[in-house]
């Protein structure tokens, strides 16, 4: 087996000239050096992406983080504020103060304006509907 494979290996050596197999080590020497240099580019490229996504995700999770400390301070600011105009609403109602009554949906109207209300509808028209006795809802 062994000589049979010497004889092959002699055959196709025979029919190849010495700058034939020269040339070809070259091309595989040269084509191994692109390819590790492609790698190296590419491993170079992922590694920079991913710093890059790794640095926005930080960004990111910052910022969320800030903005969730402030909404949790504005709202928590809002809702002590709705409590105590909402109670003050019944203590007025109770008390049958219209003055008070007024002043307070006024007030009420006032934190509509800056709430996510404002966007659904014009808040001075609603205040307006609501002084009307005669404004029928539609729910």
């Amino acid at each position: 087996m062994a000589d049979q494979q010497k004889s092959v290996v002699k055959r196709m050596v025979g029919e190849i000239s010495g700058p034939d197999a020269l040339a070809a080590l070259t091309q595989l020497v040269n084509a191994a050096r692109e390819s590790i240099e492609i790698h190296e580019t590419e491993s170079t490229k992922r590694e920079k992406l991913k710093t890059y996504r790794e640095t926005e995700v930080r960004r990111i999770k910052s910022s969320e983080k800030v903005l969730k400390e402030y909404f949790d301070r504005i709202f928590a600011e809002r809702q002590e504020t709705h409590a105590r105009l909402f109670a003050s609403l019944d203590i007025a109602l109770e008390a049958g103060d219209t003055d008070a009554l007024q002043s307070i949906v006024g007030g009420i109207v006032e934190v509509a304006k800056t709430s996510p209300l404002s966007g659904i509808g014009n808040i001075a028209e609603l205040k307006r509907a609501m002084e009307d006795p005669d404004a029928v809802f539609d729910v």
